[in-house]
């Protein structure tokens, strides 16, 4: 607006300086009042108007002139004698006197002036013409409308979240046809809390369902709602329910509904500040003495244990919903959406893919596409290989490319040993995943790493798979001490020896894997949903010092087992550093060859062949971080 205002000022002025430079060119030529006798004496002038201040001069030859005079000039006693003599025409203007409206103008310029600026800068305060972004528009709701038209998302754009777009149907067909719940008496659910982990499409999921409905669309962010001001995000609320009446019935969407929605006196805050005013009216306008008829409230967060125990209540929001992460097949479903545009060539099997992302969100999947394509266009291609997929799998997992790390053949030499030692126990050991490839080209802080992918999507694994992984960890570690000696062994295990800790751990003090101490839980978990965990106990010191011992002894088991395959397949281990000397990266066919003892051959394609089997379920319950993860070891 601002801007706006100085364009039309400059657009003004140009335009005056112009007006008044034109007056001037066409103004008459103003000469002395001798240069005017002279000209009066020597006939050259017919006629004369005498003005106020002023003599216009009109000469035969039908030019004009002007000259400036005072009163004792004009009223010489010769000087109209003197035109006369030489036959010159005198008029005599009279003074304009202006009429009562343009003198009650001139009077009440300045009085206008002062109403223009004053009703200006209220305008500005105001926010504009829009309404927005001025001081006095603090109290008014920030929520963007969307309406039925301008909202072109369905449930077709949305894959891989079947179970929640199944509880959401019926918010569609009571939107569709509120009536045919009011004649049963049936009330919809006022409000609906989607809860997951971000990037898995809660905001898509809310579009869609206004999609499908054909009605507006309210959107706005926790945090919009709260100022510095207290009471202003009460108003904010008050207006934003006020404007969803007016288009019921209609959804409004609060993201991130944690920001303003967090459990009353908690903290410092007390009971007054500006947070909990505006939790207060949103309760109040949610279930209050007034109904918001026809007004459903939909709101994701990822945070659902920090909302105050009255907005989940019912008469609220009455449902939660949990968009979780896509499954395998939600996986590969959300491809072939984010897809579509992209050219894909033979080599591509999206059912493989699908199984290399386990953990991956619907935004995770979209980024993955994406860099495929990229990766695709940065060598001039036409399509979008297998090759590329792997490339950007890669790159999300384990970081760039570290072409500038430059490496000593000892280091690469050391790496390869290292990266071989993992994978031999990967493929000998009991209900380890399959191998999806290995590779000693450096990424992120790694400097190569094996990666496995399950056959299907995982919900729990076995003690046996436990241990195996213990092994896994242990192999680059022993593969450097078989090697090099004790003495020559790198840092490159640090992490290793990390997960193979957590897991004997996990087993002991979580999930009763142990035979000695029994199915006893020995550490408590703390962990807030979605976010960090910690570990605590209330055993003593004793049984503290028999879950060390018994850990200690799962570790020792899994190096003696892990030592003993290695030493007895040294050949193996020569060989595959010695392939991975040469390729840096070997995949499923290649590792095949050597762990058969035959001739390493240049690798084949991308793919890892498609595996339908699901995979392997047994009693116990898989940690999210710990287990369900793709299993990659890094030197």
């Amino acid at each position: 607006m601002a801007k706006n205002i100085v364009l039309w000022l400059v657009l003004i002025s140009v335009f005056l300086v112009i007006a008044m430079n034109i007056s001037e060119m066409n103004a008459p030529e103003t000469i002395p009042s001798s240069d005017f006798k002279m000209m009066v004496s020597n006939g050259s002038v017919e006629s004369v108007k005498i003005g106020t201040d002023v003599i216009t001069i009109y000469t035969r030859d039908r030019k004009e002139y002007t000259t400036v005079y005072n009163a004792s000039y004009v009223f010489d006693q010769t000087f109209i004698p003197f035109l006369e003599e030489h036959n010159v025409q005198v008029e005599y203007l009279q003074p304009k006197t202006p009429n009562l409206l343009t003198q009650l103008l001139v009077a009440s310029f300045p009085i206008l002036i002062i109403i223009a600026v004053f009703f200006f800068f209220m305008r500005q305060m105001q926010g504009g013409g829009g309404g927005k972004g001025g001081p006095m528009s603090f109290g008014k709701s920030k929520a963007k409308m969307l309406t039925e038209d301008q909202i072109k998302t369905t449930f077709a754009d949305v894959a891989g979240v079947d179970e929640a777009k199944e509880d959401v149907e019926e918010l569609v067909d009571f939107l569709r046809d509120p009536g045919k719940y009011h004649r049963l008496g049936g009330k919809i659910p006022r409000g609906v809390l989607m809860v997951g982990q971000p990037g898995t499409g809660k905001t898509l999921l809310a579009k869609a369902i206004a999609g499908e409905a054909k009605v507006p669309f309210f959107s706005i962010s926790g945090s919009d709602f709260v100022e510095m001001f207290v009471g202003v995000g009460a108003s904010r609320v008050r207006d934003m329910f006020e404007q969803a009446k007016k288009q019921a019935p209609c959804i409004v969407f609060i993201d991130e509904i944690d920001a303003v929605g967090r459990s009353r006196g908690v903290g410092m805050g007390g009971g007054n500040d500006e947070r909990e005013q505006t939790l207060n009216q949103l309760l109040v306008e949610m279930d209050g003495f007034e109904a918001n008829d026809g007004i459903i409230v939909i709101a994701a967060t990822n945070r659902p244990d920090v909302l105050d125990p009255a907005l989940k209540r019912p008469g609220r929001f009455d449902r939660q919903i949990e968009v979780s992460l896509p499954d395998v097949v939600g996986r590969e479903q959300i491809l072939k959406v984010h897809s579509k545009k992209v050219p894909l060539d033979s080599t591509v099997n999206l059912k493989v893919v699908a199984r290399g992302t386990s953990r991956f969100s619907g935004a995770d999947l979209a980024n993955l596409v994406n860099e495929a394509a990229l990766f695709a266009a940065r060598l001039n291609k036409r399509t979008v290989s297998a090759e590329d997929f792997d490339k950007a799998k890669d790159k999300i997992i384990m970081g760039s490319e570290r072409k500038n790390k430059v490496m000593t053949d000892q280091e690469k030499e050391n790496t390869a040993y290292h990266e071989s030692g993992h994978t031999i126990l990967a493929y000998l050991s009991k209900e380890s995943d399959p191998i999806h490839k290995v590779t000693i080209i450096p990424r992120s802080k790694s400097l190569g790493f094996l990666m496995q992918i399950p056959e299907g999507d995982v919900v729990s694994r076995s003690r046996q798979w436990f241990l195996s992984s213990i092994e896994v960890a242990y192999g680059g570690r022993i593969a450097e001490e078989l090697i090099y000696g004790f003495d020559g062994v790198t840092t490159g295990a640090q992490q290793d020896i990390q997960v193979a800790t957590n897991y004997a751990r996990y087993m002991v003090g979580k999930i009763g894997f142990s035979k000695e101490l029994g199915p006893v839980l020995y550490e408590k978990e703390e962990q807030n949903y979605l976010g960090g965990s910690g570990s605590s106990s209330d055993f003593t010191s004793s049984t503290r010092a028999k879950v060390d011992k018994e850990v200690m002894d799962i570790l020792e088991t899994g190096y003696t087992n892990a030592t003993k395959i290695l030493t007895d397949n040294r050949d193996i281990l020569e060989a595959m550093k010695t392939a991975l000397m040469e390729y840096e990266t070997l995949l499923p066919d290649q590792i095949e060859d050597i762990m058969n003892r035959r001739p390493v051959q240049p690798p084949k394609n991308w793919n890892i062949p498609s595996v339908d089997t699901p995979a392997q379920k047994t009693d116990s319950e898989v940690t999210p971080k710990e287990s369900d993860e793709n299993n990659e070891q890094k030197d």
